[in-house]
């Protein structure tokens, strides 16, 4: 593998070491991003739109005074791990196409906003800038968040960098993809129903989903105000802290934003998990899954137990039903969403996102008012099932990632199986809010990743990771590269 690709594999947490000690120019770093995303993004459809970044500070040429200059500032101000001097400068960041951009066209894989350019930046990218992240660009979603496949009538199909003919997952395909190949460092995604924590899990890389609140939506195009979390997608789980201890915290101008403090996410990650209490999901709802994957998650046990934590297997069955509640709370919140465009032009939606568009506006108020009190209660039982333990293991997806097309059924038909599928295990933390990880836990015998879930309780992210980034140091998953970047 040529230099330039060795590059892109970096962590963030390298890059800003060798950019610190000036063995690394930010511009080597961007070109070589850039070139990655025209060598493969043909073939992967990772990006709907690429920015021109040659403007960008990152861009510019740098002398040999200017490296020395560099080693004393900024970087040489940064401590390490201390929050204070968390930064993203220079490191290239794709973003799907649901957050807002000034003047950067922002789709959300529609027709009907094909030719947006919003005249301000969501908050979150308010705050990647700041941090002086290097935007590379905007990031092929399912349309409109509505669905796992990011299999896009309107913006082409993204493909699995782990074999082309399989589906990346989603909703945001295009931001795990582009992870995973190294068109970026890392990359913001949504999360409904498991849209961030689905495709981490089907392209081998780490997706975090915080707690309800934690992070600005202001500035995203929501599918369910009640349900919608945005978060990072990362090559480890070191680098998913350090992001999120940037975008994280409250902003008043959002209405689901919670006023809670952040934590300091990157100082509790090399924390002991000895004696700490994981509960091991079990049951039929969680063996309705291939047996590889099963496999997988059970051997992540030894894992934890070497390190001296205490398992203990719990029956789940009962995530089935937070499960079908947050897919109906979905479908019905995206149909009061969109209710005048699908009024208006249901032509313009794609055959699967209409159907359940249509089905989320047949749901009556009753069943809506249900489906909110299974969310009431099942956030109340996790209250009491997060003062037992500390963490709770299961697949972050019961199947290794499926075809593009099942030639059997429908294109719609497949689209709305998968979602059915695929979200089944990530969909109860939607409904709860709790904070939850994908990280890579092994593949399946066609070479395709399989990913372990964590969950922790509300506002428990700096534990949370701390189990991930354990468990990810004692193993090598997260290592291993698609060989199509290797070609």
């Amino acid at each position: 593998m040529d230099s330039m690709t060795e590059i892109n594999f970096l962590s963030i947490d390298e890059a800003l070491k060798e950019m610190r000690e000036g063995t690394l120019l930010p511009r080597a770093l961007t070109e070589a991003c850039f070139r990655q995303i025209e060598r493969l993004n043909p073939k992967l459809n990772a990006f709907i739109t690429v920015c021109d970044v040659t403007a960008s500070e990152a861009w510019q040429p740098h002398s040999k005074e200017e490296i020395a200059t560099r080693r004393k500032s900024p970087f040489a101000t940064l401590a390490p791990g201390a929050s204070a001097g968390v930064t993203l400068k220079h490191i290239p960041f794709a973003v799907k196409d649901l957050f807002e951009t000034k003047g950067i066209r922002t789709t959300a894989g529609s027709l009907f906003f094909k030719d947006y350019l919003p005249s301000e930046d969501a908050a979150v990218i308010q705050k990647l800038k700041a941090a002086g992240a290097v935007i590379m660009g905007k990031t092929n979603t399912h349309e409109i968040a509505l669905g796992v496949t990011t299999n896009n009538p309107h913006f082409g199909t993204t493909r699995n960098p782990w074999d082309a003919a399989h589906i990346p997952g989603g909703s945001s395909g295009g931001s795990a993809v582009a992870v995973a190949t190294g068109m970026c460092l890392a990359a913001l995604g949504t999360d409904t129903g498991g849209s961030i924590r689905i495709p981490a899990s089907l392209c081998g890389v780490v997706g975090l989903k915080p707690t309800y609140g934690r992070v600005s939506l202001r500035g995203v195009f929501p599918l369910s105000w009640n349900l919608d979390h945005v978060g990072p997608i990362t090559r480890t789980v070191k680098d998913a802290a350090l992001v999120l201890q940037i975008i994280a915290g409250y902003d008043a101008q959002d209405p689901m934003s919670i006023d809670m403090q952040a934590d300091n996410y990157l100082n509790h990650l090399e924390d002991k998990i000895k004696d700490k209490r994981i509960a091991l999901a079990v049951g039929v709802y969680i063996e309705e899954s291939d047996a590889e994957v099963i496999a997988a998650v059970n051997e992540t046990v030894k894992v934890f137990t070497s390190l001296g934590a205490e398992i203990e297997k719990v029956e789940m069955d009962f995530l089935r039903e937070a499960a079908l509640a947050n897919t109906l709370i979905t479908q019905a919140d995206g149909a009061a969403f969109h209710r005048e465009r699908l009024v208006n032009r249901p032509d313009w939606f794609g055959a699967d996102v209409r159907q359940r568009l249509e089905t989320g506006r047949g749901f009556s108020s009753t069943e809506y008012s249900l489906a909110r009190r299974t969310q009431a209660e099942m956030k109340h039982r996790f209250v009491q099932f997060f003062e037992r333990y500390n963490f709770l293991l299961l697949p972050t997806t019961p199947i290794t990632a499926p075809l593009i097309e099942d030639n059997a059924i429908t294109p719609k038909e497949y689209a709305v199986e998968q979602a059915s599928r695929l979200t089944r295990f990530t969909a109860p933390f939607n409904l709860t809010g709790l904070p939850a990880v994908s990280v890579p836990c092994g593949f399946d015998k066609a070479g395709l990743p399989i990913g372990l879930q964590i969950v922790a309780k509300a506002w428990d992210e700096a534990a949370l990771l701390n189990a991930a980034h354990t468990f990810e140091r004692e193993t090598n998953w997260g290592t291993r590269r698609p060989l199509l970047v290797q070609s």
